[in-house]
């Protein structure tokens, strides 16, 4: 008998409670509109700090903020390369030292390009 008393009814989906004797919290009604020409008004507590882009309702794209200023444009940094890291560390004329240290090494045939270090295991 306890099945049928529940038949009908989608527990857990649906409120059974009134909105009777609730003051809601003020709300303004903000209008946005996307660049395929869909509007749509979105309700946001008067309190609350109104976004100046909003997904459309209707086809997922950026809906911007009717009557609003845009949204902010985002500093960015340019991107660090390897020789702005290099510049933060040294100088050029220390660099240009450490090049003729190496090249002085490497014409004196001091090291021996041909042979890698990991290649000097015998072979069983």
């Amino acid at each position: 008998m306890s099945e049928r008393a529940l038949r009908g009814t989608r527990l857990g989906a649906t409120s059974y409670e009134t909105d009777r004797g609730i003051d809601l919290a003020p709300r303004q009604t903000v209008e946005y509109a996307c660049q395929n020409g869909h509007r749509f008004e979105m309700p946001f507590s008067v309190e609350a700090e109104v976004p100046p882009e909003w997904e459309c309702r209707a086809c997922g794209a950026v809906a911007l903020l009717v009557d609003g200023n845009g949204p902010e444009e985002k500093k960015t940094k340019p991107a660090r390369t390897h020789w702005d890291m290099l510049m933060e560390r040294r100088t050029r004329e220390e660099l240009e030292e450490v090049l003729a240290e190496r090249l002085a090494v490497l014409r004196s045939g001091a090291m021996n390009l041909a042979v890698h270090p990991r290649d000097n295991r015998k072979s069983a």
